[in-house]
């Protein structure tokens, strides 16, 4: 029975905490009752705000986000549609100058009890671990936003699913116990949903609570039916998860001993109305024990703050494992309008002129005879099952029979923007939040990015280059700041833009985005607040933080690109002078390619960014200077490490090619003809280097022909002749394709080889040429014809047509071929 009934005095409404039917009969009851005070389940702490929740500009669904103070950050999120009763009893209060606060337990309070039973669980897996039941440990741990997930799904039952999702601490019997137990209770919501003869529980609850329109009723039977339900499943809960038991225990104590503070405040009990999650309905009574101010004092708190940030329609739905969220938000925002205009008769109608009109958009059409038959279909669905409404399931079945010609795939996407929609809140200026929020709205807003602060995914193409055709600084260089302030986002971790790689001679100047808002990317920018109280001021610690641990010279020229790419040029001045210290005793040729790789490209493109790079050119050339001294060494090496020595040769050309003017090429020219001439060093760095030394035209014909011949004579090993050959093949193809007399002393050595190492020769030789395009091959095949004395076509044909069965098993053997100690 309402607690009013039991002595209490005040009223007690129990809601589910997205329930368009929930927040309608909600205003009818504050109506009717006119209180002087309303107390909603939620944060204590973030009373406060809820004025700001209801001024003017803002537009749910929005969240209120607590988190903590210090690393790592820890995070409560509390969410509110547009039909969650406890917002609506916000906007009424507001509008009738009502008092209203919320009577949960503070944040701080929260996050710690929440890292207290984190804890507990991981204490009790690690028992369980040591006392060798064999079962491994699969318990993660949940994020705190998960946890206020189970919270609601706690305080509404009934909920979506019935079962919390709760990790618990994997191994042994109490494991197996619990889990059984939630079994038991998603049965019993599936049970009664199969008595009732519905799909499932979500049309059972949407048939029986929110289509009943009849005054009182929803609060009577939702109180009445949790009741009976939290009796059935309480004891259960209470001996195969205590700690969960005793969270939502000193939770209803300390909610009782608020609902008692007001009363004393002088607000008349039959004035007060409490607004809580259904499952706690029943227990507050004052009657129950309430918090003492000693246990108050005990309770454990870590340090937090609280913001507001605009929330999704896809973080509501169940679909992104939101426990307490329902799986349509779209639909019940459609359902609450109709409501709100007193006909829940029009919502089939406006449901599938909605689904028509996203069609529409896709160039599909369909008429209105079907939608007019659909609504149809739907009424006579609900008729069976003797509902006066249709749910949203018999909605979705009529669509896809008649707006979908009995498949859902034409339809798929329409009706995933009809029920779940793609919808975000805002928030306007001044509203709490951090300064960090604040910084990032107004950066979004001065550089024209508004429009991107979407759920789907939009491309943003940036041009570095000065717009000569703008009349102001800033807007000639709009995209250039855009860019800086995405590489600070990035640098930060907030997923809000991901650069995507560019394929055009104009890489250098152009820049690929794909923008697309989150509530996770917003719950990063909060986090970042603990870094600095601004975009550019966190970026700037993260960076500090990095280049203070920095300890390799790769890492250091990393950063002092990023420090470009975000325009902090102090930063990429700390991060030189870091470089410049760590490359006097740098020794790695891999670390001191990529170093130098990293200062080159800022050389060569720094202008676009307008930051002086002229300092780098020194360092620049003692690092190119010390790889080149380096590479020879480096090159005594095996084939596993060959691949990097490799790629290091080949950025190090690169930059001598793109920088002759700066670097010294002469003398790198003069190591790559000492690599390629030495016998002692990696065969496959070798013929690398003399595969650049030819495409450089630094070596004659005649040179080449001795050095080939040389390679590649017989009684040379097959996996030194074979991976010189691959190293040689990894340069300019067409090169290597115009001279003639390398191919014939290859097949001349190939012709000169005894059955073994000609078998170890084809692993090589499979493997340098698996790297070629097909026209390569054609043309190798062609050329070989010629040296052979045969038809260059019908060669070609023969050696590229597809393996028989027998050629591809002799193939697999040599995977299994015992080459001894190549």
């Amino acid at each position: 029975m309402p607690a009013e009934e039991q002595g209490n005095g005040f009223h007690v409404f129990g809601i589910r905490h997205l329930s368009p039917a929930g927040a309608h009969h909600l205003l009818s009851f504050l109506d009717k009752i006119k209180p002087t005070a309303i107390l909603v389940e939620g944060p204590s702490d973030a009373s406060g705000m809820i004025q700001q929740l209801t001024s003017r500009g803002v537009v749910p669904p929005i969240a209120i986000l607590a988190y903590t103070e210090q690393l790592p950050v820890r995070t409560l999120l509390y969410p509110l549609a547009e039909y969650s009763p406890e917002y609506q009893a916000f906007v009424w209060a507001c509008r009738h100058g009502v008092h209203t606060e919320f009577m949960d337990l503070p944040s701080n309070t929260a996050l710690a009890l929440y890292e207290q039973r984190r804890n507990q669980r991981n204490a009790a897996s690690a028992v369980q671990d040591e006392q060798g039941d064999g079962r491994q440990v699969l318990s993660k741990g949940k994020q705190p936003q998960d946890e206020r997930q189970d919270e609601q799904l706690q305080d509404e039952q009934p909920s979506d699913d019935a079962q919390p999702n709760v990790q618990h601490a994997a191994g042994g019997s109490q494991e197996n116990a619990l889990q059984a137990y939630l079994r038991q209770q998603h049965e019993r919501y599936e049970r009664i949903a199969e008595l009732a003869g519905e799909p499932n529980y979500d049309a059972y609850w949407e048939r029986h609570f929110e289509h009943n329109t009849q005054k009182d009723a929803y609060q009577r039977s939702i109180y009445e039916f949790s009741f009976q339900m939290r009796a059935l499943s309480e004891q259960g809960e209470r001996e195969h998860d205590a700690a969960e038991t005793a969270y939502n225990e000193i939770r209803e104590a300390y909610m009782r001993r608020r609902i008692r503070d007001l009363l004393e405040a002088g607000h008349s009990s039959e004035r007060v109305v409490v607004v809580t999650g259904a499952h706690h309905a029943s227990a507050l009574d004052l009657r129950l024990p309430v918090m003492s101010d000693k246990q108050l004092a005990s309770l454990p708190k870590a340090p937090t703050k609280l913001t507001l940030m605009p929330y999704s329609f896809y973080k509501l739905s169940t679909h992104s494992g939101y426990g307490a969220g329902n799986q349509a938000p779209a639909y019940f925002t459609l359902f609450w309008q109709c409501l709100q205009k007193g006909d829940l008769s029009q919502l089939p109608s406006l449901y599938f002129s909605h689904v028509a009109a996203y069609l529409r958009e896709q160039g599909t059409y369909r008429s209105t005879a079907a939608i007019i038959e659909a609504v149809r279909l739907a009424e006579a669905l609900a008729s069976l099952q003797g509902g006066s409404q249709p749910t949203w399931k018999d909605l979705r079945d009529a669509a896809v029979v008649c707006l979908g010609y009995g498949e859902l795939s034409p339809i798929a996407e329409a009706l995933a923007r009809t029920d779940v929609g793609t919808a975000i809140g805002s928030l306007p200026d001044g509203v709490s939040q951090t300064p960090i929020q604040d910084d990032m709205n107004r950066e979004l807003k001065r550089l024209k990015l508004e429009k991107y602060k979407s759920t789907v995914a939009s491309t943003l193409q940036l041009d570095l280059r000065e717009n000569r055709r703008v009349k102001t600084e800033d807007a000639a260089f709009i995209d250039l700041t855009r860019s800086v302030l995405l590489h600070r986002l990035e640098l930060l971790g907030i997923n809000f833009a991901r650069k995507q790689r560019v394929h055009q001679d104009a890489a250098s100047w152009a820049e690929h985005w794909v923008l697309q808002w989150t509530p996770e990317a917003e719950i990063q920018t909060v986090e970042s607040t603990l870094k600095g109280e601004t975009i550019e001021l966190a970026a700037a610690f993260v960076l500090n933080e990095r280049l203070e641990s920095c300890v390799d010279i790769a890492e250091a020229s990393r950063l002092i690109r990023i420090s470009c790419d975000c325009g902090l040029p102090k930063l990429m001045e700390q991060a030189r002078a870091a470089l410049q210290q760590l490359a006097v005793e740098a020794g790695n040729l891999n670390e001191i390619a990529t170093a130098a790789y990293e200062l080159s490209v800022l050389i060569q493109y720094g202008s676009l960014r307008r930051l002086e790079t002229n300092s780098l050119i020194p360092l620049l050339q003692q690092l190119f200077l010390r790889g080149a001294l380096q590479v020879v060494d480096a090159a005594n090496c095996n084939d596993d490490a060959a691949k990097s020595i490799v790629a290091a040769i080949q950025t190090l050309h690169g930059i001598a090619r793109e920088h002759y003017e700066i670097v010294d090429d002469r003398i790198w020219l003069n190591k790559l003809h000492e690599l390629s001439s030495r016998d002692d060093r990696n065969a496959k760095c070798s013929g690398f280097a003399f595969a650049i030394l030819l495409e450089r035209n630094e070596i004659s014909d005649e040179q080449s022909a001795q050095e080939v011949s040389r390679r590649l004579s017989p009684g040379i090993p097959a996996d030194l002749g074979a991976g010189w050959f691959e190293g040689l093949s990894m340069r300019n193809r067409y090169a290597l394709l115009s001279r003639l007399s390398l191919w014939k002393q290859l097949d001349a050595y190939m012709e000169s080889l005894e059955e073994e190492q000609f078998h170890r020769s084809l692993v090589f030789l499979r493997r340098a040429f698996g790297s070629f395009e097909p026209r390569e091959k054609a043309a190798i095949a062609e050329m070989m014809g010629d040296i052979w004395g045969v038809d260059a076509g019908q060669t070609g044909e023969m050696l590229q047509r597809p393996l028989s069965e027998e050629e591809k098993g002799k193939l697999d053997e040599l995977n299994d071929f015992d080459f001894g100690d190549l």
